[in-house]
């Protein structure tokens, strides 16, 4: 099946009502230059859309790709997540015969993929933004793992783990995004759509591996990433890139000749980097982490030192407080607790140097 241009799909949208089949009551968000707002990707275009009456916010995914079995995938897809109760995950609902689009292709009529909007920006973002606040960066890798947790003791997986798929609202709370990879208990003996993004996938995955575990890999990756980063954010620097974190794909090839791994050694006295260590051999071995608990992600909450108040001293004297004062040989005189010069003598000349720490025990 062909696909319209990623122009013809904004040409559509901006039509709506006359366009969308079961969704016309959507109306486009459009951006500063009044056109629908809307990101691409290399299979996909995602519109922002509103619902006037109820001010809701939804992303209408339209596909620029042929994914062999998409449809039935989405079907089984929505009804697994129907009642999944969590800020991890979207509800999505796939329509087949949605969207007429005036293009060249053979059909006129495409389908697309409805999700609740999520408000925010991608953890790859975040973290090029953040980077160097080590307490955010604590945040989210405790944030991350919670969720790395709840997600391995799911009976479905996501397929595509990764930062760029990953949101982060503004509260800072995630949300998973792209479901085009997932797997649910009842694909079980299928094909991979997908064998993941390689920065962020075992290297020897193939589309063969399809069940719960194929998000394991790059869980505990992007675990011990976000740790490490958190400990030492000049990791980030050296290691980094606008699209991973610290490893890359030929790190996972030998991992005796990783430099990133080398240099998180001196950072083994962390307990937590340890552990999330431990689970990515495990992971790299293995490809999975089906011998270890998800609880191993359960991460202590940071904590975060607050900056130490500075007292602010009044710069007005009283009668009382010259009286009760302490005078030395220069007839100048200070506080009873030596904190503050409160009076010095109008014959005073010559050099002089400010008392410190000075009390009635010195004098």
């Amino acid at each position: 099946m062909q696909y319209p241009l990623i122009s013809e799909y904004v040409a559509a949208i901006r039509d709506a009502k006359d366009n969308l089949d079961e969704l016309a009551y959507l109306e486009p968000v459009l951006d500063n230059h009044g056109e629908p707002y809307r990101s691409s990707g290399a299979f996909a275009v995602v519109f922002k859309m509103k619902d006037p009456k109820t001010g809701r916010n939804y992303a209408l995914k339209c596909f620029t790709d042929e994914q062999e079995g998409r449809g039935e995938a989405y079907r089984q897809i929505t009804e697994e997540l129907e009642f999944v109760d969590s800020t991890y995950i979207t509800a999505v609902k796939y329509l087949e015969q949605e969207l007429f689009v005036d293009s060249s292709c053979n059909d006129e009529v495409f389908p697309v993929l409805l999700m609740d909007w999520v408000d925010g920006e991608t953890m790859e973002t975040y973290v090029a933004g953040h980077y160097a606040d080590s307490h955010a960066m604590a945040m989210l890798c405790y944030r991350f793992c919670k969720m790395a947790g709840w997600l391995r003791s799911q009976s479905f997986a996501h397929g595509d783990i990764k930062p760029d798929n990953i949101m982060v609202r503004p509260d800072g709370t995630l949300t998973l995004v792209d479901y085009d990879g997932m797997y649910v208990a009842a694909m079980k003996g299928r094909k991979s759509p997908t064998i993941g993004t390689k920065d962020f996938a075992h290297p020897l995955r193939t589309v063969d591996d399809f069940d719960e575990t194929i998000d394991d890999f790059a869980l505990a990756v992007i675990a011990l990433s976000l740790k490490a980063i958190s400990l030492d954010p000049s990791l980030y620097t050296t290691y980094g890139a606008s699209d991973r974190l610290l490893f890359a794909a030929n790190d996972f090839l030998d991992l005796s000749k990783s430099k990133v791994l080398s240099a998180l050694q001196s950072l083994l006295a962390d307990e937590e980097l340890k552990t999330l260590l431990s689970m990515f051999l495990m992971a790299s071995a293995k490809k999975n982490l089906s011998m270890c608990s998800f609880r191993l992600f359960g991460l202590k909450v940071p904590h975060c030192e607050l900056p130490k108040e500075v007292e602010v001293l009044s710069t007005e004297v009283t009668e009382e407080e010259i009286e009760n004062g302490i005078e030395d040989e220069f007839g100048v005189i200070y506080s009873k607790d030596g904190e503050r010069l409160l009076q010095a003598t109008r014959y005073l000349s010559g050099r002089y140097m400010i008392k410190e720490g000075l009390n009635s025990a010195t004098l």
